[in-house]
């Protein structure tokens, strides 16, 4: 979480002032699973089922012990694996624990069918390195795994309290046969709740335990939601429930964690009030970016500058100064942001500092105010309404990542009263740059006149906006070696072969992001998309766009359509034949698929051909101009998609 260092500085003040009167251990210390209970039974209704979990008990409880407050988690579960990719899925438990966190119990259990069991604990944990993402990762290796058996793992885990904000899934892949979920917290602290998708409400037993208080919610028979579906959004389809620290009745803190308390505080953090020193720092830093009298220009020079002078990296320590950051050319969440914001103001330059959350996994929730909300970070600018993501060194204004737009945010803004500067939080919604921006264009000409066998085909292909970045930042980060490499990998996708007359590409490179598209022009022999038959020859035209995606949907669809980012696609392909020569099959390029919404033409897929003499000229254009599809238009959406696909496919019959 980028946000990390922000949040913790605000939340530990809801705790410190608790009473420690009743401070104890946590309920579940001596929790176990039943030694002997080794008989697999699985309901009837899922007797066929390739994975069910049989149960899944989760208690989390909070306890307080003077002026520190601690997390436990619980985590007991009994999966049932009755086919060959279950156990391929299962035959390595990792232990699920991060960065300040205490694993106190860890224990995996295997029962077999005839009541056999095999017991792992912590002798039995080995170690996977991941070189690639340079980090470890602790399992149980289970052997002599077979259908029918229960695999039942059970982990207590020690951490630091999770009351920003926190999200239970309470759904999976697999069917749940019961889900027993509880939060266990001192009776002074009252929690807000929420429960999505059709989730039940918590129920709250404050006679449980002494002192303390159980919020717990039960579900049983909870269908399965496959995570298999394209262009979709599972992680907030699921059945979720979200919880936050609200009050605490001790020390009478109300409405915790807001967004208004928040926006303040961040305000003050991230506009400190600079000396001489400080001051000197920024005003030389700034003297090195160059000027412009175009807003958006200005704002990427800077931003440019930043990001190739300053090297992100949310785990290193906070300098004590700017004027250190310049120095040490080194910058945390907090320290970026103090950075930018600070050479904002010396440019003049008004800013909203925007907090959201990635939309794929828990999106802006504006009726639940919780600091999870906040786990990810943006610059908004008023004057010519984009934003700047500060920490992505391959990105530059007017791109972000797209998983944080089309949600919400929270907004600071600097209002000043009675000439006093304070930070203003709003909710708003963050628009993601439309077709506007990402709209890509390949002009193709196949010229038969040579060499009816193998015509010379020239393709000028530029990408835009979102397409482009898929490949300029690249050239500043490899060799060239690398990158022609890369290149050529590319063509293949258009010529399908390794070989290729000519290719050049223009505008690559980080300092043409957001500024100019990626252009990609190649020649090549067009041999391989001709076939001989008889006096004919048969040329797939359609491969000359490259290959096209094809949506495939085997069951039933259930999840709505969720894409990245609208995009479109403008394409014309020109095809010169020798004089005397004849085309067939051209009406096959008429093609109109179109996904209407409230009486608007919201994706489409058009195609239509000209012939003058010798002479064909095929276009069609591409598009998808928002995000989000109802359920209900997934069929005209479908063939949307696969029309390119079609088009791909089509195959010309020349005559000479």
């Amino acid at each position: 979480m980028k946000n990390q260092l922000l949040k913790t500085i605000f939340i530990f003040a809801a705790l410190l002032n608790t009473s420690f009167f009743f401070a104890q251990e946590y309920t579940f210390k001596d929790y176990n699973w039943n030694e002997k209970d080794t008989k697999i039974e699985v309901p009837k209704n899922y007797e066929n089922e390739k994975e069910v979990i049989l149960s899944r008990n989760l208690k989390i409880e909070v306890v307080v012990d003077k002026n520190t407050a601690k997390q436990y988690r619980l985590i007991h579960e009994k999966k049932y694996i009755n086919s060959d990719d279950a156990i391929e899925r299962n035959n390595k438990i990792y232990i699920p624990f991060g960065d300040n966190e205490n694993v106190l119990i860890t224990k995996v259990r295997v029962i077999l069918k005839n009541g056999k069991t095999n017991v792992l604990d912590k002798k039995d944990i080995k170690e996977e390195v991941d070189q690639e993402k340079g980090m470890k990762y602790n399992y149980f290796a289970l052997n002599g795994l077979e259908k029918g058996a229960v695999i039942e793992k059970l982990y207590i885990i020690e951490e630091a309290p999770d009351l920003k904000g926190n999200t239970v899934k309470m759904q999976d892949e697999y069917p749940i046969n019961e889900f027993n979920f509880e939060l266990i917290a001192p009776a002074h602290l009252v929690f807000k709740t929420k429960s999505y998708n059709g989730l039940s409400e918590p129920v709250l037993d404050d006679k449980k335990f002494e002192n303390k208080k159980v919020l717990s919610i039960s579900e049983k028979d909870i269908p399965a939601l496959k995570d298999d579906e394209a262009y979709s959004n599972w992680d907030v389809k699921i059945k979720l429930f979200r919880y936050k620290l609200d009050a605490n009745l001790y020390n009478g803190g109300k409405n915790l964690s807001n967004f208004k308390e928040y926006a303040t505080r961040t305000y003050e953090l991230i506009n400190p009030v600079l000396d001489k020193k400080q001051e000197k720092a920024i005003n030389s830093f700034c003297s090195n970016i160059p000027v412009s009298k175009d807003p958006q220009e200005q704002i990427w020079n800077i931003e440019n500058k930043i990001k190739k002078t300053i090297i992100y990296d949310k785990y290193t320590d906070s300098k004590d100064g700017l004027s250190d950051i310049i120095s040490s050319k080194q910058a945390n969440s907090l320290d970026i942001i103090k950075l930018y914001v600070a050479v904002f103001k010396y440019f003049k330059i008004e800013q909203n500092l925007v907090f959201t959350s990635n939309r794929y996994k828990v999106p802006f929730d504006k009726d639940f105010e919780s600091y999870e909300n906040l786990d990810e970070f943006l610059f908004y600018f008023p004057s010519i309404k984009k934003y700047l993501t500060p920490t992505e060194v391959e990105y530059r204004l007017p791109l972000f990542p797209s998983y944080l737009g089309n949600n919400n945010g929270l907004f600071i803004k600097e209002k000043v009263f009675a000439g006093l500067s304070m930070g203003i939080g709003e909710i708003n919604f963050i628009e993601i740059p439309g077709t506007e921006i990402t709209h890509d264009y390949m002009d193709i000409t196949a010229d038969f006149t040579k060499d009816i066998e193998n015509p010379l085909i020239t393709s000028h292909m530029t990408y835009g906006g979102y397409s482009g970045l898929n490949f300029q930042p690249i050239k500043d980060f490899v060799s060239n070696d690398q990158y022609q490499t890369m290149l050529k990998t590319i063509s293949e996708n258009y010529t399908l072969q390794t070989e290729y007359k000519t290719l050049t590409t223009e505008n690559d490179g980080t300092e043409f992001i957001g500024k100019k598209p990626y252009k990609l022009n190649l020649t090549f022999d067009g041999k391989d998309m001709i076939q001989k038959a008889g006096g004919n020859y048969l040329f797939s035209v359609g491969q000359t766009i490259g290959k096209q995606m094809e949506f495939y949907q085997e069951n039933k669809r259930v999840l709505p359509i969720e894409i990245d980012y609208p995009h479109y696609y403008t394409r014309k392909i020109k095809i010169i034949l020798p004089e005397g020569a004849t085309i067939k099959n051209l009406d096959k390029f008429v093609m109109d698929f179109k996904t209407e919404l409230n009486g608007k033409t919201e994706a489409a897929f058009t195609s239509n051909y000209s012939q003058n003499k010798n002479e064909v000229i095929i276009e069609n254009t591409e598009f998808y101009n928002i995000i989000n599809y109802p359920l209900s238009s997934f069929d005209q959406y479908k063939a949307v998609i696969n029309a390119a696909a079609d088009f791909n496919k089509i195959v010309v019959i020349v005559t000479q």
